[in-house]
């Protein structure tokens, strides 16, 4: 069997707002495999991105125990997550989160130029052309449409050659055409470079095409883990 890329062991996560305390998540125990690509679905307020965001280290959780990539994210301070989110994982967002003063090219080139590569653009303008931007590495976020904007930032996640992919409602910004062909780049990107993916969805034709589909509501797993839909 193979051995988990990612093991979450009894996280709960809890946050302090202006009425007090929000318990989000419970007790939630996962393991995905290297390779594998998991959905998160459920309803709104079910604790999807919550548990995506500990997935990634953009969260710390109240209590229990998140390891990825065999280390535990749990035990790192901001800097030493931001390092390891560098040099493990990609992440795409719903709102895209260009930079809006940077070219499609300088966007993508970004993380690379970072983690200290030295063929940073001419990566970058690779991943561009494989997401079929070749024609606009040089324009601006506001020069571009929302689904010209999700491509570069799939570019940016995916250039680095990140072992873990998480992407929260990828398609959620975009229409029918331009959600379908993000979802196709999405496991294109995945076959390319061998990441696990692991993707929050409301989209049902998304959640389908993945390996397994874990369901939450009130942030509890909902059901036992189940197989996507044929």
């Amino acid at each position: 069997m193979t051995d988990p890329v990612l093991t979450i062991t009894n996280a709960s996560l809890s946050l302090e707002g202006n009425a007090g305390r929000v318990d989000i998540l419970h007790d939630i125990s996962l393991d995905v495999t290297a390779g594998e690509t998991l959905g998160l679905v459920g309803p709104s307020g079910s604790g999807k991105s919550s548990l995506l965001m500990l997935m990634g280290g953009l969260e710390q959780a109240t209590s229990g125990r998140i390891e990825a990539v065999g280390q535990d994210l749990t035990a790192m301070n901001e800097d030493q997550l931001a390092r390891f989110r560098r040099d493990n994982m990609g992440v795409v967002f719903q709102s895209f989160h260009l930079i809006p003063t940077m070219t499609a090219l300088e966007n993508v080139a970004t993380p690379l130029e970072l983690a200290g590569a030295s063929d940073a653009f001419d990566r970058a303008e690779s991943e561009l052309q494989a997401v079929g931007l070749a024609d606009r590495i040089n324009h601006y976020p506001n020069q571009m449409s929302g689904g010209e904007q999700q491509r570069v930032a799939l570019a940016r996640a995916s250039a680095p050659r990140p072992r873990l992919l998480l992407a929260d409602e990828p398609t959620g910004n975009l229409d029918e055409a331009n959600g379908q062909a993000i979802i196709d780049l999405l496991f294109d990107l995945r076959d390319r470079h061998g990441a696990t993916l692991i993707m929050v969805t409301h989209a049902n034709d998304l959640a389908a095409r993945c390996d397994r589909i874990v369901r939450l509501r009130d942030g509890r797993i909902d059901q036992p883990l189940s197989k996507a839909a044929e």
